[in-house]
């Protein structure tokens, strides 16, 4: 078996697992937020028992519409914080950071954990060796007052990456250059295995990035696999040079719309976004503020700065990153979403042009249907926010020691 067969065999309590069964998995933390958060405490209440299956391994976070944008958003939330004090769980409420961030932060679990989650992005949580499965309200429900998933076992497929990146290109260019070679149904309800030689370079942030947007090619699961560790059988595998990735973004009106930055270059762009689930990390903010130190965001360009996580946030802030992007003309939003879920802090009208860090640009994602959003690296979007227009790295500032 490869090892993510293996663990879901673990969590089933069996010996082994073949592809296409159904089985019923044990599992480790069930997580959701202040959108799908309130349907699954729906959910759970119709079922009529009085309690959750463990206390500890329930945990909400209010990170897509905080502070409340509107009466419904403020409704929803308070569901959450009442059901937090009836039941005993775990709810992050004050602007703490993005859901998949604080568990990362705070809920790291061992390799092979089974995390459950009402988010599509919960695969994030496979760059550190979770199995970690997005699901819908009604199944966290069911979740949170068994803690039990069942689930059919997906097919595995490896995606070896080999080399190295060549300068200003980053794990957001990977993923985007792969969501770009496999489409956005290359692996519906399957499983992908990162290997190679270039995992083994890459931090836990930037497999972060990586895993997280696996959902955009289908992927239930995203696993990155142990340096040490034997893959066994999959499906099928893949191969990548990282030497043959160029910098690129993804074009409306989907992530899989790839494109090189360099012939996209020259786009007028009026507004910027660092930040979110996929790079709102610290590292992320050092790329940005390495570009934007001693220079100006374009007058015509609002450049929104938002932290994964409230610890981000103040590590920014005592490294001196607060200043320079607020010097540069950023604006600064607490931590959270912001305008990736497209319900407040940003969000975009007909005419404009975005370039950001985040992980979908579906039509109406962040604002009008007729907005264009491109996807691409902290590098890229910080670059692109001075010129006022996409350009490659490289472009605005050197590409040698940022």
């Amino acid at each position: 078996m490869n090892p993510i067969e293996k663990y879901l065999a673990k969590a089933a309590g069996r010996e082994e697992v073949q592809v296409g069964e159904d089985i019923t998995v044990k599992v480790d933390l069930a997580i959701a937020h202040d959108v799908t958060g309130p349907m699954a405490v729906e959910q759970f209440r119709e079922i009529g028992i009085d309690h959750v299956f463990d206390s500890q391994k329930v945990v909400f976070v209010i990170d897509h519409i905080i502070p409340a944008a509107t009466i419904d958003a403020k409704v929803g939330q308070n569901t959450l914080k009442v059901f937090a004090r009836e039941y005993g769980v775990k709810i992050y409420d004050h602007s703490d950071g993005v859901i998949h961030q604080i568990i990362a932060e705070k809920h790291r679990l061992e390799r092979g954990s089974i995390i459950v989650g009402a988010d599509s992005h919960t695969c994030t949580a496979g760059a550190y060796g979770a199995l970690a499965i997005p699901v819908g309200a009604t199944e966290l429900a069911a979740t949170m007052a068994t803690g039990t998933l069942d689930l059919e076992v997906p097919e595995t497929y490896e995606i070896r990456l080999e080399g190295k990146l060549q300068p200003g290109v980053y794990a957001k260019d990977v993923i985007l250059h792969l969501i770009g070679h496999f489409g956005t149904n290359g692996f519906t309800d399957k499983a992908v295995i990162y290997t190679g030689s270039l995992v083994k370079q890459l931090s836990t942030d930037e497999k972060m990035t990586i895993s997280n947007m696996g959902i955009e090619m289908g992927t239930m699961i995203s696993y990155f696999a142990d340096p040490n560790e034997s893959i066994g059988k999959v499906k099928k595998s893949f191969i990548f040079q990282a030497e043959e990735i160029k910098a690129c973004v993804a074009c409306s009106p989907n992530p899989g719309n790839v494109a090189k930055a360099v012939d996209v270059a020259g786009t007028k762009i009026t507004q910027a976004i660092i930040g979110s689930c996929t790079n709102g990390r610290l590292s992320d903010m050092k790329i940005a503020a390495e570009v934007l130190k001693g220079r100006k965001v374009a007058k015509e360009v609002l450049l929104l700065i938002i932290p994964a996580s409230k610890d981000i946030a103040q590590e920014m802030e005592d490294q001196g990153l607060t200043r320079i992007f607020r010097e540069a003309g950023g604006v600064i939003t607490s931590p959270g979403c912001g305008p990736c879920f497209g319900a407040h802090m940003g969000l975009l009208a007909a005419e404009d042009v975005a370039v950001s860090t985040t992980n979908r640009n579906f039509p109406g994602r962040m604002g009008h249907r007729e907005a264009k959003v491109f996807l691409a690296s902290p590098r890229l979007a910080a670059e692109s926010a001075v010129a006022g227009m996409i350009v490659s790295p490289g472009t605005v500032a050197p590409l040698g020691g940022v």
